[in-house]
Formats: structure tokens, sequence, C-alpha cells
């Protein structure tokens, strides 16, 4: 077992996790950090927002990032200068994708699936670095920054690359937008933007300038790619609502997953994704857990209050366990419910990348008995609707 591993199963003992492993790739100093392509205004918001309480030993992190914002305002007044009126004037060839379910549900796996179809295209990793300067700098920068990203991810054995589908959340948080995944950076604070989560408490003013932001991504997106997009965030599936209002022909394909699988697996994604890239060196424990627990219940009942809206034919719910056992037929129900269309003309792409995935290690958890109670009493709404007794 890494040291990795057995700092994880020391903390989780403290609370409902009995036992920790996972995969990942451990943090080493030169790693891209997802705070490296803010512009100066949006490095600035970002610490205003956690209060700038950094620990001592994340400063040289805190000043690589300084040393950046300079180039990524210069880049980002570039694109703004050649690409602005273009990027406005952009209309998505048609409403997006979006793979929506929660956090270690197998959204990124669907993604990888769904990104072997050459007319759709997504946000990239760099893309999410760099959101305000992509169009101008990727080619020139990304080649020279490929090698210093690590081969996985730190939570699991999933692939990592600049050019492979990311969360577009990211994006949203380079650009200095709202997110709740600033607590990334700022673990050990009490939660920000949690209101960002559903977007359902904002006053019309700060819900619109988030929406705008989100739209202008999208914009840029389909500016430089020209093809439908699909789109993968997990808290976009408590944003069902917010997302109609902009694009009322949205599609949308849910994955879910066995509780019991997704909370140990969250609490440690959280986790990993800290020590890597915030600013504090993360706690955890109990107060991690109530998050997960609590961001959990809000999620699905924007989701589920929300999918009534969603237009006929617009909605394809899957699970996890399907796109595992049975990749191809899955997508193939996927491709018919959504009337996606070139099925066949795919199915062999599909079925190459599903032989790819048959070795890969999944990470395994175990929790208390107390703890499966708690979830089963809080998440019960979802139990009644997904999990199979």
């Amino acid at each position: 077992m890494t040291s990795t591993t057995q700092d994880a199963s020391k903390e989780s003992k403290k609370t409902g996790i009995v036992k920790v492993k996972s995969g990942g790739s451990p943090d080493r100093f030169w790693n891209p950090r997802f705070w490296d392509g803010m512009t100066f205004t949006a490095w600035a918001k970002t610490l205003n927002a956690g209060k700038w309480r950094v620990a001592v030993g994340r400063y040289p992190m805190l000043v690589t990032i300084w040393c950046l914002t300079p180039m990524n305002s210069f880049l980002a007044t570039l694109q703004r200068r050649f690409y602005k009126r273009a990027i406005a004037a952009t209309r998505p060839v048609q409403d997006p994708i979006f793979i929506v379910g929660h956090w270690r549900s197998g959204t990124t796996l669907l993604h990888e699936y769904l990104m072997r179809d050459e007319r759709f295209a997504t946000i990239n990793t760099y893309e999410c670095f760099a959101p305000t300067h992509f169009i101008v700098s990727e080619r020139f920068i990304s080649p020279w920054l490929e090698y210093l990203m690590p081969s996985k991810r730190p939570m699991d054995n999933m692939a990592v690359g600049l050019s492979r589908p990311q969360e577009d959340e990211f994006a949203i948080c380079a650009l200095g937008m709202n997110s709740p995944y600033r607590d990334v950076a700022f673990p050990n604070n009490d939660p920000i933007d949690a209101e960002y989560l559903t977007l359902r408490s904002l006053s019309d003013k700060d819900r619109s300038r988030w929406l705008d932001a989100f739209e202008y991504l999208i914009k840029a997106l389909t500016f430089k790619y020209k093809k439908t997009l699909v789109l993968k965030s997990p808290p976009h599936t408590a944003r069902i609502a917010a997302i109609l209002e902009r694009f009322p022909n949205a599609k949308f394909i849910h994955i879910s997953r066995d509780p019991f699988v997704l909370f140990p697996s969250t609490v440690n994604l959280w986790m990993k994704l800290a020590k890597v890239h915030g600013l504090q060196f993360p706690k955890g424990g109990a107060k991690l857990e109530e998050k997960v627990l609590k961001n959990f219940e809000e999620m699905y009942e924007s989701f589920f209050e929300a999918i009534p809206n969603v237009k006929p034919g617009n909605l394809c719910e899957i699970t996890y366990d399907e796109i595992v056992a049975s990749p191809v037929e899955t997508l193939e129900r996927v491709y018919t419910e959504l009337n996606l269309g070139e099925f066949d003309k795919n199915r062999d792409v599909f079925r190459q990348y599903a032989e790819t995935q048959k070795s890969y290690k999944k990470n395994k958890f175990e929790i208390s008995d107390e703890m499966k109670e708690t979830i089963k009493k809080r998440w019960k709404t979802y139990f009644d609707r997904y999990v199979k007794e």
C-alpha cells in the first residue's frame, strides 16, 4: 500500500469510510494546476473567494500562478482583440448534448466513448486551463505543456492529457466565475459558492451573469470546432433548469451508479484533487463527508424537479453497470433514444475503445454499516429511482 493510500485509510477510519484502495498519479511539483491559465483578475477573484487562506507550504504554487497571470492576461487580450466579435456572433450547430450524473458515476467513461464519434466536439483539458485564450495559444503552448502532465488523474487510473475531454466546470473557474470547484483550492474553508451548484437561489442578475459566461464558453468552442458539443460536468446535473433557459433543445444523458460506491469515491475525489491543486493541505474527515452528503441531496432535488421540463426524446438514462458490461449495446440505446443518428458508422470505433477498457483497475472502498444507513436515509429518492434491491 502506498503512503498516499495509508494516509487516506487513517483519515477514513475517523469517519464512515473504513478502507480505501485507489489509484492515480502522485503529485509532482511540475504538474500543471487547474489555476495556471487564469488571468490576473480571475486569480485575484479566486484568492478573494478563499479569503487568501493559503498554507505556507503552498506559497510556491501561489507565486508560480501569480507569475503566469501576466502572460494569460496578455493572451486573453489578444483573443478579445481578434475574435471577440466572431465568437459573439457564433451560434451552436445545435444545442449541446450534456452528460450528467453525480461525481464518480461514470460520466468520464461515457464522455470518452462519445468523443469517438467525429461529428462531436468537446472542451479538452488545455481549453479548461485557458478558456480566455485557447483559440490563440493552444497550438503553441499545448505541445510543450503536455510534457508536464501526469499520465493518470489524481483520484483513479483514467488517463489524462491536454487533448482529452475535460469537465467544463474547470473552465468556469478559470474564467474567474463563481463555482463550487473553488473549494478544491481552499478545502479547509467553509464551502465557497455553494449556491452555484444549482443556481436556483441566485438573483436574476447573478444567474444571468453566470449563464452569459457559460454561453460564451460554448460559443468559443463552437467557433473553433464548428460541431455539436458534448459536454460533461457533474454540477450540470443540478442546473438543468438553468441550462434549458439558454438551450431549450439540449439533450441530456444521465448516468447512475451504486450510491455505496459514489459516496466514498467522491470523498476520495475531493481529497485527491485538493492534495494536487489545493492552496491548503486538506483535512477531510466528517466535514468533507457531510459536504458530499449535502451536495448529493441538493443536486438530485434540483434534478428531479427539472427533468419534467426536458423535451420528450431529449433525456436518456443509463447506469454505470450497463456502460461497463455492455458498452456498445448501451450506446446504441443512447443513440436511438436521443435520435443521434449514425450509430452504425461508429459501432466498430466504440467496440475498439471498449477493448482498451477491459484491463482498467477500479478503485475499491469499504464503508461502515452506520454510514450505509445514513446514505440510504438521506439519499432515499435516488435509491427509490435507481437502485434495484
